[in-house]
């Protein structure tokens, strides 16, 4: 199997690349090793997969040209190339896509994208599904002449996180706090601020798993639960001897901060069941 790999360097790149069979040939690009420019774009011809992890992950980031260049405009290019040589195309996405006024997280459900890293993740998407003309968001039993799988990752945490500084996960965030000062710092009212919090290893496992599989689509990946910033405090906190102090919440995060996630993890979950008894069926 030769797969290339984007975003390598990053936090569920690294993941990802650890947990390849040895027996897979692996290609790697990332940004910053290379100037921008249609020169710059990576090789995917002969590839059986590329699977697209880079992208700025910021939510925070303001950069309007920077995000789209990255984010979109080239993702745009990549899958371009890849439709052009039919090879599988995986690339992430982000829960980031529903904005702050829904808690209804399922793959129709209309989306309204409160920053701009979620809003270059939505228009990637519409252009693939139009470019496809796929059906909707839950085609999972479209095929197109090469599969084209996104997954919309709720809030990921799990080793390798270290570079990420403020955009962090809450989870890596509180444990280094509390190794670190002691203190657990948590904005007021955390315990109404709910998340779906999904390990890495869950992420890295499905795109894996969806390699198997020949259908097209977007999908969810997420554990169907929402636990409270207030809680994961309260368990670090406990796990560590530290104690929480509460702060005020930042002004710039008011408009487009998500106080609820939540994933709906039924269209994933039927599509791995089928994955699933499909293989069995194939070893009688």
């Amino acid at each position: 199997m030769k797969i290339l790999v984007t975003g390598h360097k990053g936090f569920i790149g690294q993941n990802f690349i650890k947990a390849c069979p040895a027996t897979w040939d692996i290609s790697t690009y990332d940004w910053v090793d290379r100037p921008w420019g249609y020169e710059s774009l990576a090789k995917v011809k002969d590839m059986d997969w590329v699977v697209h992890f880079g992208a700025i992950s910021s939510t925070t980031e303001t950069d309007v040209k920077k995000v789209m260049d990255q984010n979109l405009t080239y993702s745009i290019l990549l899958f371009e190339e890849c439709k052009k040589y039919d090879v599988n195309f995986q690339w992430s996405s982000s829960a980031s896509v529903y904005g702050n006024k829904t808690t209804n997280f399922k793959e129709t459900t209309h989306c309204s994208p409160a920053n701009l890293y979620g809003k270059s993740k939505y228009l990637l998407e519409q252009y693939i599904k139009n470019s496809e003309k796929l059906p909707d968001f839950a085609y999972d039993d479209y095929k197109s002449k090469f599969v084209i799988q996104g997954f919309r990752y709720f809030n990921v945490f799990g080793p390798g996180e270290d570079h990420k500084g403020d955009q962090a996960s809450p989870i890596h965030k509180f444990t280094q706090q509390a190794i670190n000062d002691g203190v657990i710092k948590v904005f007021k009212n955390s315990e109404y601020m709910k998340r779906d919090f999904v390990p890495v290893e869950k992420i890295i496992d499905t795109h894996l798993r969806m390699m198997k599989c020949n259908k097209s689509g977007i999908w969810n990946v997420g554990t169907g639960n929402a636990i409270s910033f207030m809680e994961i405090a309260q368990k670090i906190a406990e796990k560590y001897n530290a104690k929480i102090e509460e702060i005020p919440f930042p002004d710039n995060l008011k408009n487009h901060y998500q106080r609820y996630t939540c994933s709906d993890t039924d269209l994933l979950d039927r599509t791995l069941r089928s994955l699933q008894t499909s293989e069995l069926l194939d070893s009688i």
